[in-house]
């Protein structure tokens, strides 16, 4: 008989967010794996019904500290198609600098505090700064430019207050943006050498057989707007996604799976984003892809971190683009309660962000719907799971915890925000047998 046995293994680090990861093995045969996420579910939909129309970005914000523009742009967005509302092409181009702010200090965060360590062998961001000083201080400079972004737009650079309906509250000062602009040119060299840095540390490689998902504009690298398109095909308005994707409920977790009807997990985030839109990429940002290109060969989870390097280059080319070509002060479009129905996706730094919201007569919410890219890569994460731990079920124990932390934090998973981590337990059927 194949012999089963249980392996507890302690708290998932560097990552937002409390779960556990339960491995039922039967000799080397995988029976049962669960990514299990039990932080509390926080109920953003059900209080934000009854709320005023132009409350809703400014409460969406508080759903994550680290993207909170993600949220104000899709629940916006979505507010203004249900109310009619277009906003002018200032405001189009203000919106595009506010994200591309939010994708630096995002992705520079998690590149340097949360992956590195894991390419290094070092437990923390803290220790990778004692040994490395020279590449976290350049990422530190660059992330704090992204919040400088964040904090002309939205007033402040955690919990930004700047959006509503049609627009910003205030058009920023052009004396403010063209200095960040003179900065963000001194910068962008630095942000090359930094993901060349990268390219020296030891990444490994875990190709995978998914659908990449992301959306996709005919004339742009996509932020705000564009398709939903994926690497086997799919090619869909944003006004398609609740009959093309689906959330189920798993009972082992109280973040919500979500899947492609019909086709199973799909993977949303910078890698998907960079292989379905590379000729989308600025100049300088494709030179940085073509340094790094056989990582893109395959879809590869690991390789998300070269991805989200190039799109720190590109976060700098969106920003001074938008700079460069601000003609003045973005007009609010005034407007009026009516009932309707809007949807809207766009791209957070951690993949496709989607809010479909109803309206009444009155200018109240009757119903929302929020799917955070951490919920939509929940399959994938226990697919990849799946596919690593038979390679490294012989290691030592800490070995496997660190090859699985490290796996899922390549997916840089937000669990606060997909709950409606990481404890391991290998399950080989003896209670008593344990490492």
């Amino acid at each position: 008989m194949a012999e089963r046995r249980t392996i507890e293994v302690g708290a998932l680090a560097r990552v937002e967010g409390e779960g556990a990861l339960h491995v039922a093995l039967e000799g080397t045969a995988i029976t049962d794996l669960r990514l299990e996420i039990y932080e509390p579910p926080r109920f953003f939909e059900s209080f934000l019904r009854g709320r005023a129309l132009e409350e809703v970005p400014d409460l969406t914000a508080r759903i994550c500290g680290i993207c909170p523009v993600a949220y104000q742009m899709s629940s916006v967005q979505a507010i203004e198609r249900a109310l009619g509302v277009t906003p002018d092409p200032p405001t189009r181009a203000l919106r595009r600098l506010y994200y591309a702010g939010e994708w630096m200090e995002s992705h520079l965060l998690h590149m340097v505090f949360l992956a590195a360590p894991d390419f290094l062998g070092l437990d923390d961001g803290m220790a990778v700064a004692r040994l490395h000083r020279e590449p976290v201080e350049r990422a530190l400079r660059l992330r704090k430019l992204g919040n400088r972004i964040l904090a002309t737009l939205g007033a402040r650079p955690v919990n930004p207050v700047g959006v509503c309906i049609g627009g910003f509250h205030r058009s920023p000062d052009p004396a403010t943006l063209h200095a960040l602009a003179e900065d963000l040119r001194t910068e962008r060299g630095e942000a090359e050498a930094l993901l060349d840095w990268f390219t020296t540390l030891d990444v490994p490689r875990r190709p995978q057989d998914v659908e990449l998902v992301a959306l996709r504009h005919p004339d742009e690298y996509p932020m705000n707007e564009g398709r939903i398109v994926s690497s086997r095909g799919l090619d869909i308005e944003v006004d398609a996604f609740e009959d093309t994707f689906e959330e189920t409920q798993v009972p082992h977790s109280t973040a919500l799976h979500s899947r492609i009807r019909g086709r199973g997990a799909y993977l949303v985030g910078p890698l998907a984003r960079v292989s379905l839109n590379r000729d989308r990429l600025s100049p300088a940002a494709s030179a940085a892809l073509a340094s790094v290109a056989d990582r893109f060969d395959q879809p590869d989870p690991a390789a998300s971190v070269f991805a989200r390097g190039i799109e720190v280059i590109q976060a700098i080319d969106e920003a001074l683009a938008a700079i460069d070509g601000w003609a003045g002060a973005a007009t609010v479009p005034t407007w009026a309660p009516r009932a309707g129905e809007g949807m809207a996706v766009t791209e957070a730094p951690r993949g496709l962000l989607a809010i479909a919201i109803r309206g009444d007569a009155r200018g109240e919410v009757e119903r929302i719907r929020i799917v955070p890219p951490t919920s939509q890569n929940q399959a994938q994460i226990e697919a990849d799971l799946r596919a690593l731990l038979p390679q490294i079920l012989d290691r030592p124990h800490e070995e496997m915890q660190r090859r699985c932390e490290s796996a899922i934090r390549d997916y840089d998973p937000c669990i606060s925000c997909a709950v409606h981590f990481l404890d391991l337990r290998v399950d080989r059927g003896d209670p008593c047998d344990s490492a």
